[in-house]
C-alpha cells in the first residue's frame, strides 16, 4: 500500500496524527537503501577491476576505440565506459588444411568429412597432388590482429591457400612428393609471413609442416608402382656401383703396386749397375796407380773368397816320387769323398 496507506492506518478519521509512528516507518526504509547501494557497489567494482592472465596482454577499449594495452596482472579500467578483450600472445595457435583434428591425444581422432577442395593443388607439371600441411603462429601485435585485418581468420586460411598453391605450382610432382618437402616447407613459411606482414596481421609464423602429401586415389595404384620401379632402379644402380668401387680401386691399386714394384726395381739395377762402375773405376785407378800390388791384393781377395768353398785341401810336392807313410789315408777319404759330395751338389 505503500507511505499513504501507512498514514490512513496510523491516522483515522476520528484519531490523532502520530509523529512517532511516522518516524518508525522512515526507519524501515533504509535497510532496503543500504542493500541497492551495495549491490550498485559491488558492480561498480566488479565492473572496474580485472585479471589479465600471464601469457595474455589486455586490449582496453573506450566507447569502442581503443586506448591501451595491459599487460598481465590485475588491471583498472573505468566502469561501464571501458571493456577489455584478452588476447593469448604466448600461446602458440594451429591452422589445420586438408584434415581436422576432431580429439587430440595418445591415438588421434580425425574428421572422417573430405576437404579436398583444401588439399587438391596442381603441380608445375601439370600432375594433380593432395597435400595436407599445418601453420603454427603466434599473435605478435595484438593491436594489428584485432583491429587491421576484418575476418582474420578466414583471411589467413585464404592467405595460406594461395601461397601453398605458388609453391606448389612451381615443382614438379615428384619434388613434391619426396625430394622437395624440406624446401617446400621453408619457402611456404616464408611467403607467407611477407604476406601477412603485408596485411598487417600482427602474426609471426612459426612453423609450416606438411602432413601427408599424396597422388589423388584414382592413380595412387598407378603410382605406387611407378615408385617401385624408381625404387629397385635405384636399388640396381646402387648395387652396381658398389661392385664398381670394390673391384675398381682394388685393381688400380694392383696395377699401382706393380707400376712402383717395376720402378723400384728398375732402380735398384740402376742403381747397382752405377755403384759396380764407380767401383770398378776406383779399383782401375788404383791399378793404373801400382799394377803388381793391385793384382796381388786382387788375388789374394779372390782366394779369400774361393777357397773356403773348398773344403780340406791336400798339397803335394812336384817333384814326390811315392806316398808318404805316414799320412791318414782315412781321413784323406772323408776329405776327398765330402769334396766330390760338393762338386755334385754344385
Amino acid at each position: 500500500m505503500g507511505i499513504k496507506g501507512d498514514l490512513m492506518d496510523i491516522k483515522g478519521p476520528d484519531q490523532v496524527f502520530d509523529m512517532e509512528s511516522l518516524k518508525k516507518i522512515q526507519i524501515k526504509k533504509k535497510p532496503l537503501q543500504w542493500i541497492l547501494a551495495i549491490i550498485v557497489l559491488l558492480i561498480v567494482v566488479f565492473n572496474s577491476f580485472y585479471q589479465i592472465e600471464p601469457e595474455q596482454v589486455g586490449i582496453v577499449l573506450r566507447f569502442g576505440k581503443y586506448t591501451r594495452t595491459t599487460d598481465p596482472g590485475l588491471r583498472f579500467k573505468l566502469p561501464f565506459l571501458e571493456s577489455v578483450t584478452k588476447v593469448r600472445v604466448q600461446r602458440q595457435l594451429k591452422e589445420e588444411f586438408g584434415f581436422r583434428t576432431e580429439e587430440p591425444g595418445a591415438r588421434t581422432r580425425y574428421s572422417q568429412l573430405s576437404y579436398e577442395e583444401e588439399s587438391s593443388m596442381l603441380s608445375g607439371d601439370l600432375n594433380v597432388a593432395m597435400v595436407e600441411w599445418i601453420v603454427q603462429y603466434r599473435i605478435a601485435d595484438p593491436y594489428k590482429y584485432l583491429f587491421k585485418v576484418r575476418n582474420l581468420t578466414d583471411t589467413f586460411r585464404d592467405m595460406n591457400e594461395a601461397v601453398m598453391r605458388t609453391v606448389i605450382g612451381d615443382r614438379t610432382i615428384t619434388e613434391v612428393l619426396t625430394v622437395g618437402r624440406q624446401e617446400i616447407e621453408i619457402t611456404g613459411q616464408l611467403q607467407l609471413q611477407e604476406l601477412c606482414d603485408l596485411y598487417e596481421t600482427g602474426i609471426t609464423i612459426d612453423q609450416l609442416v606438411l602432413q601427408d602429401v599424396n597422388p589423388p586415389d584414382p592413380v595412387k595404384p598407378s603410382w605406387d608402382e611407378v615408385n617401385q620401379a624408381q625404387q629397385q632402379k635405384d636399388r640396381l644402380i646402387n648395387e652396381a656401383k658398389a661392385e664398381y668401387n670394390q673391384v675398381i680401386p682394388r685393381a688400380e691399386g694392383e696395377a699401382k703396386q706393380t707400376v712402383l714394384q717395376a720402378e723400384g726395381f728398375a732402380l735398384d739395377r740402376v742403381n747397382s749397375a752405377q755403384g759396380d762402375a764407380s767401383r770398378f773405376k776406383q779399383l782401375y785407378e788404383e791399378y793404373r796407380r801400382a799394377p803388381q800390388v793391385t793384382r796381388q791384393r786382387m788375388y789374394l781377395e779372390t782366394m779369400q773368397k774361393i777357397l773356403p768353398k773348398l773344403g780340406s785341401k791336400l798339397y803335394l810336392d812336384a817333384d814326390a816320387k811315392g806316398v808318404m807313410p805316414l799320412l791318414p789315408m782315412e781321413s784323406l777319404q772323408g776329405i776327398t769323398s765330402g769334396t766330390a759330395g760338393r762338386r755334385e751338389a754344385q
